[in-house]
C-alpha cells in the first residue's frame, strides 16, 4: 500500500471536500481518501494504480490536482486578489449609489438616474457583466459540480446569480422596448452583491487559513537554502539541493545547520528551540547529532550529512502535522456528512419555496426573490469550516510546544484522559545512566569487565546500554535480546548474559550476592548481573537522574484529577525509590514488554482513558494499546516512532498542554457548530418568506452579507485558540 498527499484546486466549501472524498473512495485502487478543506489537500492511500490515474479521478470529480503536496509555502491570498477586491468594491458602491441612491434622497448623478431608464439599465447590465466575469470561477465550478452530481456552495451561488440575472435581463429587454416600469424589477445589483460578498467571505477565509498554517510554514522555512560544503581544504557555498549524504559541511557562529547530520570536528552551542521548544542552548561536539535549521551560537563545527531533503527531521515533522490535519475525527466526519447532504436539500427547498409562493398567489417577482435568497443565505461554509479550522490551529499550537501528532483523533481523545502511565528509564528519568558501583567477582580488572559489557551492550537499544563506553573493540556474535530479562552475546567462544535477576532464574544460578544486590537496590540503581558461561562475574549498578520539573508536573496531574502510574521492567525496590521521590503512589514493576502491553490493555478495557508515555522502542506494544501513545524523543529519529504523539522536547508538562488544548478545541468546535446551525435555522425561514406577514423579509443582497458574517464568526472563533498560552 502506498500513500500520497495531493494539492487540490477548485475546492470552495465543505460540500466540495466531502463530495470529492466520497467520489475518490468509490474508485478502484483507492483504499482510502481524506480531503482537507483548510489545507486544500487530499491524503490518499492506494495500491495497483498510478498517480496519474488518481489525478484523473480528481478531474472527473470536477477539481484540479496541482501535483504532490510539497508544503504550505504559498499563501491562499495574493496582492492581485486584494487589488481586485478593492476595485470591485468601489464599482459595487457606485452601482448601489446609482440604483438605490434615490431611495434615501441622495443626489442623482448626471445621466445615470431614474430619469434616463435605458442608460441606467444599460449601465447596470454592463457592471453586472463585469461582476459575472469577476465571479466566473464560482459559476464555472457550480456548473461543473452540478454536472458531476456533486452540487456545492458554488452551485447555490450559480443558481441565484443566473436566475436573478436572467429575470433582470428580461426586465432590461422590456425597458428597451419602452416599458420603463420594469426599472423597479431589476435585480442586477443583487447578482453583483452576491458575487462580491462571496468573494469577500472567501478572501477573509483565505487570510484566516494562512494564519492557521503559520506553524507549518515556519517549519518549512527553517531549513536554509544554502550550505557550506567542504571538499579537502576548500569550503564553498552550494545550494541545499546539491548536498549529498556523507558530504562534509561547515557551520560557523551565527550560521544555520543545513541538514541533519553528525558532528565530526569542533564544538558549539546551538539553538534548537524551533523543534524542541527548549530555549536553553545545547552543546554539540564530536559524535553529537545536529538538526537542520538549528542555529549555532558560537564556535565552529564540521558535520557529516546524514539526512537530506524529504528524509530530514523537519520534513518528517511537516509530514506529521499535515497528516494529523488530514486525518478526521468523529465529529469532523459527521459535519462533512451533513455538508454533503446540505446543498441538495437547499436546492430542493429553494425550488419548493418558489413553487409554493406561486401557488399561494405571490407574484412571480417576489417568489423569485425568495428562491434566490434561500440559495444565497444557505451557506454550508460555516458548517464545513467549524471543525477543520480548529483542528489545523490546534495542531499548529501543539507543534509550537514540541508536540507532534500522527493523527487527527489525538485532539479528540486527549480531552477525556483520566490516567497517565509512565515508563521509568528514559521517560521519567533522562535515560543518561552512569555506572554507580561495580562488584567484581572475576579475575578480570574492572576496566576489562566493563569493556566486555560495553561491547555486548552496544548492540542493544535499551537506555541502559548508554551507560557503557567501549575502550577496546571486541567481536560480538549471536547477539540476542532476552525479552524482559536482558541480552546475550558471545565473545571468543564464551557465552555472556547481561540482565536482571531473572537471568539467574533462567540459568538456574543461585543468588549468593544478595547483600550487594540489596545495597544497589536501596541506592535506587538499575542492576545488571554479568554472567560468563554459567558463572556470575560481576554485579553492576547503574543510576539515572530524574528529569527536571517532573515532580511538579506529577502534582499538576493530581490537581487535574488524573491518575499517575509508573510501569517499569525495573525491580520494585529501585522503582519505588524513584516513585517516592516523584510522589507517584501507584507502581507496577518487574514487568516485561508483553506484560506492560497487557496491563495497558486491561486499563483501557476497564473504561480508563489512558496515555502511555515511553521511549517508543521497548514500549511500542504498550503505546499501541493505550488510548494515546506518547513517545519521548531525542529530536533526530522522528520517522522511527510508533506512538501517536512525539514529545520532541521531552517536557512532560506539555502532556498537560495537549489535554488542555484538546478540551479548549472541542469547546470551540461545539460553539462553531452551534452558531453554524443556529444561523441556518434562523435565516432559512426568513429567506423562505415564512415571516412575510409580520413584515420580516430578506433580500438576496442582505442574504449574502448574512452568509459572510456567519462564516466570519466561525473563522474568528476558531482563531481564538491561537491565543491560548
Amino acid at each position: 500500500m502506498k500513500k500520497i498527499v495531493l494539492k487540490i484546486g477548485g475546492m470552495t466549501c465543505s460540500a466540495c471536500s466531502s463530495g470529492l472524498e466520497k467520489y475518490l473512495n468509490k474508485q478502484k485502487g483507492i483504499i482510502s481518501a481524506n480531503v482537507n478543506l483548510v489545507l486544500s489537500t487530499a491524503s490518499i492511500e492506494y495500491e495497483d494504480i498510478k498517480i496519474n490515474e488518481i489525478e484523473k479521478y480528481v478531474k472527473e470529480a470536477g477539481f484540479n490536482s496541482l501535483g504532490e503536496f510539497k508544503g504550505v509555502m504559498d499563501s491562499e491570498t495574493n496582492k492581485s486578489d486584494t487589488i481586485k477586491l478593492i476595485l470591485m468594491g468601489v464599482l459595487l458602491i457606485f452601482l448601489m449609489y446609482v440604483s438605490m441612491g434615490h431611495m434615501i434622497n441622495l443626489p442623482s448623478l448626471y445621466l445615470f438616474n431614474h430619469h434616463n431608464p435605458i442608460i441606467l439599465a444599460s449601465l447596470m447590465l454592463v457592471v453586472t457583466l463585469v461582476f459575472i466575469w469577476y465571479g466566473f470561477d464560482i459559476i464555472k465550478s457550480g456548473i461543473k459540480n452540478l454536472i458531476h452530481l456533486m452540487p456545492n456552495m458554488d452551485t447555490l451561488v450559480t443558481f441565484s446569480v443566473v436566475f436573478s440575472f436572467l429575470y433582470s435581463f428580461y426586465g432590461y429587454i422590456n425597458i428597451i422596448m419602452g416599458n420603463v416600469t420594469y426599472l423597479n424589477n431589476l435585480y442586477f445589483d443583487a447578482s453583483c452583491m452576491v458575487i462580491y460578498f462571496i468573494k469577500l467571505g472567501r478572501y477573509i477565509e483565505s487570510m484566516s487559513k494562512d494564519k492557521t498554517k503559520d506553524a507549518i510554514k515556519q517549519l518549512v522555512q527553517i531549513t536554509p537554502q544554502k550550505a557550506l560544503l567542504k571538499v579537502k581544504d576548500d569550503v564553498n557555498e552550494v545550494g541545499i539541493d546539491e548536498v549529498q549524504i556523507d558530504d562534509i559541511l561547515v557551520c560557523r557562529a551565527g550560521d544555520k545547520i543545513a541538514c541533519d547530520g553528525e558532528v565530526i570536528k569542533g564544538k558549539t552551542y546551538v539553538d534548537e528551540s524551533f523543534i524542541t521548544g527548549e530555549s536553553k542552548p545545547v552543546l554539540k561536539e564530536k559524535g553529537s547529532k545536529v538538526i537542520a535549521g538549528s542555529i549555532s551560537y558560537d564556535g565552529y563545527i564540521e558535520y557529516q550529512a546524514k539526512k537530506i531533503g524529504r528524509d530530514s527531521t523537519i520534513s518528517e515533522i511537516v509530514k506529521l502535522v499535515v497528516n494529523a490535519t488530514n486525518g478526521k475525527n468523529k465529529i469532523q466526519r459527521l459535519a462533512d456528512k451533513i455538508s454533503g447532504y446540505f446543498v441538495p436539500i437547499i436546492l430542493v427547498l429553494a425550488g419548493l419555496t418558489f413553487i409554493i409562493h406561486l401557488l399561494l398567489g405571490t407574484n412571480f417577482n417576489d417568489a423569485l426573490i425568495h428562491m434566490v435568497t434561500v440559495l444565497v443565505v444557505a451557506c454550508p461554509c460555516a458548517i464545513g469550516l467549524a471543525v477543520p479550522l480548529v483542528v489545523v490551529v490546534s495542531n499548529g499550537l501543539c507543534a509550537k510546544k514540541g508536540l507532534f501528532l500522527r493523527d487527527g483523533e489525538v485532539i479528540e481523545k486527549a480531552k477525556d484522559i483520566d490516567t497517565i502511565v509512565f515508563d521509568k528509564t528514559g521517560t521519567l528519568t533522562y535515560g543518561k545512566l552512569n555506572i554507580f558501583k561495580i562488584f567484581n567477582y572475576s579475575n578480570y580488572s574492572d576496566n576489562k569487565l566493563i569493556n566486555i559489557v560495553a561491547n555486548i551492550e552496544k548492540n542493544s537499544t535499551h537506555p541502559i546500554s548508554r551507560a557503557f563506553k567501549i575502550k577496546k573493540k571486541l567481536d560480538v556474535i549471536n547477539f540476542k535480546n532476552l525479552d524482559g530479562m536482558g541480552i546475550y552475546g558471545e565473545i571468543d567462544n564464551k557465552k555472556y548474559y547481561l540482565g536482571n535477576d531473572k537471568i539467574l532464574k533462567k540459568l538456574k544460578i543461585r543468588n549468593k550476592w544478595e547483600a550487594n544486590y540489596q545495597e544497589l537496590l536501596e541506592s535506587g540503581c538499575s542492576i545488571i548481573f554479568m554472567v560468563e558461561n554459567d558463572q556470575v562475574m560481576g554485579l553492576i549498578g547503574v543510576k539515572d537522574i530524574i528529569r527536571k520539573d517532573v515532580k511538579e508536573v506529577i502534582k499538576k496531574f493530581g490537581k487535574n484529577n488524573i491518575d499517575v502510574i509508573m510501569l517499569t521492567g525495573d525491580n520494585e525496590k529501585t522503582a519505588l525509590v524513584v516513585a517516592n521521590e516523584l510522589g507517584i503512589t501507584k507502581v507496577k514493576a518487574d514487568v516485561i514488554p508483553k506484560e506492560k502491553a497487557l496491563y495497558i490493555k486491561q486499563l483501557v478495557d476497564d473504561g480508563k482513558k489512558v496515555i502511555m508515555v515511553g521511549d517508543g522502542i521497548n514500549d511500542a506494544p504498550s503505546l499501541v494499546n493505550a488510548t494515546i501513545g506518547i513517545s519521548v524523543n531525542d529530536g533526530t529519529d522522528v520517522a522511527m516512532d510508533t506512538a501517536s504523539v512525539i514529545l520532541m522536547n521531552n517536557d512532560m508538562g506539555n502532556i498537560l498542554d495537549l489535554i488542555n488544548i484538546s478540551k479548549r478545541s472541542y469547546k470551540i468546535i461545539k460553539q462553531n457548530l452551534f452558531w453554524a446551525f443556529f444561523y441556518n435555522l434562523v435565516m432559512l425561514p426568513i429567506a423562505m418568506g415564512l415571516f412575510s406577514d409580520f413584515g420580516i423579509n430578506m433580500s438576496p443582497m442582505f442574504g449574502s452579507i448574512a452568509m459572510t458574517i456567519s462564516s466570519l464568526t466561525v473563522v474568528l472563533n476558531s482563531l481564538r485558540l491561537r491565543r491560548m498560552k
